[in-house]
């Protein structure tokens, strides 16, 4: 999709914003705060500061007083799933270094870093002797008993994340870049750490996407997972056993791509997703082939519209934050 075509996209996300800065998936639907994040960094990469910052202040007003925020929130706030999940209350730092990286602005990132700090805190202590995170803690604290790939390798990149915005306001980053080391190579050296999920595409490329798999190894498993999850000329499937393209998928598989170097792949899967996108700019959650049936039936988020809008800022190459998602982003450091 050509940059002229974000705006009318990123207005769509901004339309389902509440007063409060919550960003639901949908009018009327709930928040989880890592698509929360990810529909504010699209905000950010379409100028829309304002909302971007009334987003970053809904998550300092939710956030739990051992940093971690639950799994989903109705309006108003309210909780309606109370699980406490580590890379949901992780991601916080990626969405904080992006916004930097957009705007330069120091000041507000000194002003989210006590929500940074808490929100690694908490994810610290979720991480085995293996290196692997745990997936996510009960409401009473009680930790879940596996780790899950897709969520570790994202968190492995808000640690690095996190780090970044530790040195740029002059903390000490060990803690964080020592934990995103010892889970990089969990992810990248021992797989059984990680409860099977590999039915889901995000599984497949999330581990490319996040840097933790790169070079050869990036392109030898982006090629062992194409005839699994990509549907040619229509884009990655959610699951591997159904015919559901989804935007959200294709669109982060592009990037995936774009780490690896496979600009031309990359581009061809955001064409594709473009299939999925309504008239006014909006993004349908997916659509089920050959019958062409939106499914969930005539679902558009603002996490699928918002993935799109990444996906094409980093193709642009021409933004501040268009490398986030490339090894030379990943040394953390702003140009």
């Amino acid at each position: 999709m050509p940059l002229s075509g974000l705006a009318a996209t990123v207005e769509t996300i901004a339309a389902v914003q509440l007063p409060d800065g919550m960003i639901p998936w949908f009018r009327g639907g709930h928040a989880d705060p890592w698509n929360h994040v990810e529909a504010a960094m699209a905000l950010t990469v379409g100028g829309r500061l304002a909302e971007a910052h009334r987003a970053f202040e809904w998550l300092a007003a939710t956030q739990r007083p051992d940093g971690a925020w639950h799994q989903y929130y109705r309006a108003g706030s309210e909780v309606e799933v109370a699980l406490l999940d580590a890379n949901v209350t992780a991601y916080v730092a990626t969405g904080a270094w992006h916004h930097y990286l957009a705007t330069g602005d120091t000041g507000f990132l000194a002003c989210l870093w006590p929500v940074v700090e808490a929100a690694m805190g908490f994810v610290l202590g979720l991480q085995a002797p293996g290196g692997e995170v745990i997936w996510a803690r009960h409401a009473d604290g009680t930790p879940w008993s596996f780790a899950l790939l897709t969520a570790s390798s994202s968190t492995a990149m808000s640690l690095r994340c996190a780090a970044a915005t530790a040195s740029r306001l002059g903390h000490d980053p060990t803690a964080y870049e020592t934990a995103a080391a010892r889970l990089a190579e969990a992810i990248a050296e021992r797989p059984h750490s990680f409860l099977p999920k590999d039915r889901w595409s995000m599984d497949w490329y999330y581990p490319v996407l996040a840097g933790v798999v790169t070079g050869e190894a990036a392109t030898a498993r982006l090629d062992a997972g194409r005839s699994r999850f990509v549907m040619d000329g229509l884009g990655v499937r959610c699951v591997a056993d159904r015919p559901w393209v989804t935007a959200a998928e294709t669109s982060e598989a592009a990037m995936a791509c774009a780490a690896a170097g496979r600009l031309d792949d990359a581009r061809r899967l955001v064409a594709w997703a473009q299939h999925l996108r309504d008239g006014d700019g909006a993004y349908f959650t997916g659509m089920v082939h050959p019958e062409r049936v939106h499914f969930p039936h005539g679902e558009r988020t603002t996490y699928s519209a918002a993935a799109v809008v990444l996906a094409a800022d980093v193709l642009s190459g021409t933004g501040p934050t268009a490398a986030l998602f490339s090894p030379l982003a990943r040394e953390a450091r702003p140009s």
